[in-house]
């Protein structure tokens, strides 16, 4: 007697349903599109951002009307050209138009020389190029004022000797030297002389100071203005001095000038200090443009910003950006675990609990504006007016903390991200086995000692998870800073070398903001584009070293406890 196999039954529709395949097919495929749209976020910023300092040869257009137009090729785009743009070309040219549908491609070229165009970019439509050549004589050069200027080197006059088209090499040995002495200008007015001025003011401080303590005829305030009309005197002496070095600097920096000449014949005279950096865009060498694209690089982390934000550094604004974050964690930590803590350990559980804990989850979708609006309210006016009063009333009626400042923006960012910590926090603690808790108990450890030794280290990694998240969070939030502390250029950075080196009342500068500004409130918003890409780029490798970090302290706490050493 045989017994046959049992034929193997096909899965019907409903037992696929029954089983949630297509749910599982669908949940992979949407994570496969998210993944994509992830990574080619990713992949377009950091392809645009970094190559966006990579020097561009230089085109010389000749249009159809015979005028020439010198710029760097910017990108291309199809359009449909209008009847009056059409007026006066030749039949061929309007029969290959319609041939292709009325579509035709334009260039958008970088012609810079903003003060003699008055605009930084052309359009040339494909129909309007009659050529299109690259002479190596076509200098790119980027200037302090008015944006780059592309054209020719006309002449070089060093203090009455002119030098017609000068040569490469004496001419770089000429800025060299004409930029030593604009930096040396700089550290006598911005540094030397600022400091002078700020200890003459901080001696009439302390005379407004006795004044307020103990009356305009008090001897405490005689003794103090006349230290400070002696101090003044001193400091005078020490400022003429410098003005008198800065002067003689600045007379013979004027005597080294440069005339460069447009491409249509124009000139422009100016100082050499004033240019940045200039190149034959057109012959160079493979090393020479991976030099100027360092050059360009280090400038953009070392520098303070010029044209609007649109061409410079970033430094204040990175630095601005760093300090804040820092200040934010420092700030939302101890607040965020210590809320979590007590809701966790401490706290009966109850309605009331529970109520909090709604609260707490309903801050989390609170739009981030509304932080800012009670950030200037509270802490800005209320706070920072009670301290300015309390601690600074010489100072008034100009504030010093009653307006907005780093220490404002940070704990108003510390606001908006605490519930995220607390939240991560409290699942840490949760997920700590209470069978270790009632072994700590049971050996005669207090409450305190348990949680101390046992629950908070073993939680660690769950609560910088979830400061990783407000980090994360608060490096791009943009809207509350702009009413608390966010400007678009900050004269002091918040941390220098002055005591006491972390200057918490002052306004700074900030990279997500510097992005909105440079992106949408900068006079061309074509000459701001690559900045903003490649400051996203700067932004988004920031974040991802911070978390990095923090991801790298909280694995070896785990494996600390997993192994029993850190």
């Amino acid at each position: 007697m045989t017994i046959s196999a049992p034929k193997p039954r096909r899965l019907a529709r409903s037992d696929l349903a029954a089983r949630g395949e297509p749910f599982v097919w669908l949940m992979g495929a949407a994570l496969v599109a998210g993944l994509a749209m992830i990574t080619g976020f990713l992949a377009f910023i950091i392809y645009v951002g970094a190559s966006t300092f990579w020097p561009q040869p230089i085109a010389v257009v000749t249009t159809t009307d015979g005028k020439l137009v010198a710029g760097e090729v910017f990108r291309t785009e199809t359009f449909k050209p209008s009847p009056e743009q059409l007026e006066g070309k030749s039949e061929s040219v309007r029969d290959k138009i319609r041939a292709d549908f009325g579509i035709v491609e334009r260039t958008l070229y970088r012609v810079g020389n903003y003060d003699l165009f008055g605009e930084d970019f052309v359009w040339i439509a494909d129909f309007d190029v009659n050529s299109v050549a690259y002479p190596k004589d076509i200098y790119f050069i980027e200037r302090l004022e008015w944006g780059p200027f592309v054209g020719r080197i006309k002449e070089l006059d060093t203090a009455g000797t002119k030098v017609l088209k000068p040569e490469i090499g004496p001419l770089l040995k000429a800025h060299t030297d004409a930029e030593r002495r604009r930096r040396a200008i700089e550290q006598l007015e911005k540094v030397e002389i600022a400091e002078i001025n700020r200890l003459i003011e901080e001696s009439r401080l302390d005379v407004r100071r006795a004044i307020l303590n103990f009356g305009e005829s008090s001897p405490e305030a005689k003794a103090a203005k006349a230290q400070s009309e002696r101090f003044t005197r001193e400091q005078e002496a020490g400022y003429k001095i410098l003005t008198d070095k800065a002067s003689l600097l600045r007379q013979a920096d004027e005597a080294v000038s440069i005339t460069l000449e447009a491409i249509d014949g124009q000139t422009k005279t100016l100082p050499l200090s004033r240019l940045v950096r200039f190149y034959p865009a057109n012959n160079l060498s493979d090393g020479q443009k991976w030099s100027i694209y360092g050059a360009r690089w280090f400038e953009f982390i070392t520098e303070q910003p010029r044209e609007a934000n649109t061409e410079g550094g970033i430094l204040p604004a990175l630095v601005g950006t760093l300090t804040m974050m820092i200040l934010l964690s420092l700030a939302v930590a101890p607040f965020g675990v210590v809320t979590a803590l007590y809701l966790r350990e401490y706290a009966t559980q109850g309605a009331f609990v529970a109520f909090i804990r709604i609260c707490v989850n309903n801050l989390a979708g609170v739009p981030s504006i509304v932080y800012g609006v009670f950030g200037l309210g509270f802490f800005c006016y209320i706070v920072g007016g009670s301290v300015d009063q309390i601690f600074f009333p010489e100072k008034l009626p100009s504030p010093t903390f009653g307006t907005g400042g780093m220490l404002w923006a940070s704990l108003t960012l510390a606001l908006l991200t605490v519930p995220v910590v607390i939240v991560a926090t409290e699942e840490a603690l949760a997920a700590v086995p209470r069978s270790m808790r009632e072994g700590s108990l049971a050996c005669g450890a207090s409450k305190w000692q348990t949680i101390a030794r046992i629950v908070l280290p073993r939680a660690a990694p769950g609560i910088l998870t979830g400061l990783i998240l407000a980090m994360a969070r608060g490096a791009g939030e943009v809207a509350p800073l702009m009413i608390v502390g966010v400007v678009k250029l900050a004269p002091e950075l918040p941390v220098d070398l002055t005591a006491p080196f972390v200057h918490l009342e002052r306004s700074f500068m900030h990279l997500g903001f510097h992005i909105y500004d440079t992106g949408f409130q900068s006079r061309n918003s074509e000459a701001g584009r690559p900045m903003v890409f490649v400051t996203t780029l700067l932004l988004i490798t920031l974040v991802l070293v911070l978390n990095a970090f923090a991801i790298q302290v909280r694995s070896r706490l785990k494996r600390a406890y997993q192994v029993g050493q850190f």
